[in-house]
């Protein structure tokens, strides 16, 4: 079998396991007001990213199941589309996704991702956030679920399986509400 076809053959299934995240079972991840849990992975390029880089800043931390899949690529370039927004209400955008960091530099080159995507190879962090799901038994992804951490590291929101179409708005919208209760702890504010 060509390479090509392996590949899209491996989309394909992704894309039906998908469909069937609801049969998966996440384990509990953190909760609104809680820390956010810690991470260390590397991004499309290779460099090494820490939760603690972010410290002091709005951070929009996205998991997703995996790149170049329908619903992946839509969530990403809707992100990407609103990168004015979310830089302009000083949050940074991170994805995380399960796949490989070559994967995630196709990804972020195909699509002209301006954000960082990270790998989560050994799926620590889908686990110690609570979106690994187990799917038909044989297959781990992370579910697509999004986290607002606020500036002093803590999940101030936390959207569940959520649906990529019109995602971004959403949390442009509930990152400004967020703000607004916060003022004190919104960048430049």
């Amino acid at each position: 079998m060509t390479p090509a076809r392996r590949s899209l053959l491996a989309t394909l299934l992704a894309t039906a396991l998908l469909a069937l995240a609801p049969l998966g079972a996440a384990l509990a991840g953190p909760e609104a007001g809680d820390a956010a849990p810690a991470f260390r992975l590397q991004d499309q390029a290779g460099q090494w990213h820490t939760l603690a880089e972010y410290r002091g800043k709005w951070l929009v931390l996205y998991f997703y199941p995996k790149d170049n899949t329908p619903g992946c690529t839509t969530q990403a370039c809707e992100l990407r589309d609103n990168i004015f927004a979310f830089r302009k209400a000083g949050a940074t955008i991170l994805g995380i996704s399960v796949d490989d960091v070559d994967s995630h530099k196709k990804f972020a080159e195909e699509h002209s991702l301006p954000f960082t995507i990270l790998a989560d190879p050994t799926k620590e962090t889908a686990k110690a956030y609570g979106v690994l799901v187990k799917m038909m038994g044989m297959f781990e992804l992370a579910q697509r679920d999004t986290f607002i951490i606020d500036p002093q590291g803590r999940i101030a929101r936390h959207f569940a399986k959520v649906d990529p179409k019109g995602h971004s708005e959403r949390v442009l919208k509930e990152l400004a509400a967020l703000q607004a209760q916060a003022p004190a702890a919104k960048i430049g504010g």
